[in-house]
């Protein structure tokens, strides 16, 4: 399960809502780090009614995380409506076709590439305002280099087509329709990925 793909997960668990995975993943190698950097296949994730913290994401050795939270949001806690992320994995290369959470006052897109084999980041993060609050970041962000030592910081410029546009063509109807069948139905009332991922199937027709 999640916990094994990823160890620093533990810390995490009480702040996370209902989480649901696939991982469909074939590479060849005698380590995990062998068969990671090999890999083909895809990754989905949809969490919901989480929350997440800087000092959690700290012991959890989410650096990155722990930057964005603090950058975005500026509180030291962020309740999370709906998270998704759905993933395309070629020779050790994640490239997400959907990567985004939802907050009461943003939500967070994030594209780019990942590198399983190398251990190394590229991602482009944009926010889009609800209007409730007044944000202190209107740049995009960016997140570089390696899994260890990332490096993260604000765009220097304008957001290059890259990031709409790999978003706009990579989120096709077939991963929402596979994030959609993730959600399991709950006794608590509506679950609130359902709307986000109807929305965002009717952005991308």
């Amino acid at each position: 399960g999640l916990k094994k793909l990823f160890p620093g997960f533990e810390p995490m668990q009480t702040s996370l809502g209902e989480a649901n995975g696939e991982v469909d993943l074939r590479g060849t190698g005698n380590s995990i780090a062998a068969l990671l950097g090999s890999a083909d296949g895809e990754m989905r994730l949809i969490v919901n009614d989480g929350t997440i913290s800087r000092g959690l994401m700290e012991i959890a050795g989410l650096n990155v995380g722990s930057y964005l939270v603090t950058q975005l949001f500026g509180d030291d806690e962020v309740r999370i409506n709906c998270a998704v992320a759905d993933f395309g994995v070629e020779a050790g290369l994640m490239r997400p076709r959907v990567f985004l959470f939802d907050t009461e006052s943003a939500r967070v897109d994030i594209s780019g590439t990942m590198s399983l084999a190398e251990e190394r980041l590229d991602l482009d993060v944009r926010t889009q305002s609800k209007g409730m609050r007044i944000f202190s970041l209107r740049s995009p962000l960016y997140v570089r280099g390696t899994f260890k030592d990332p490096d993260a910081g604000v765009q220097a410029g304008p957001l290059i087509a890259r990031g709409a546009g790999m978003v706009a063509l990579g989120a096709v109807l077939a991963p929402i329709a596979g994030l959609l069948a993730l959600v399991s139905p709950s006794s608590e009332g509506p679950n609130p990925c359902i709307p986000l991922l109807e929305e965002l199937r009717t952005e991308k027709r």
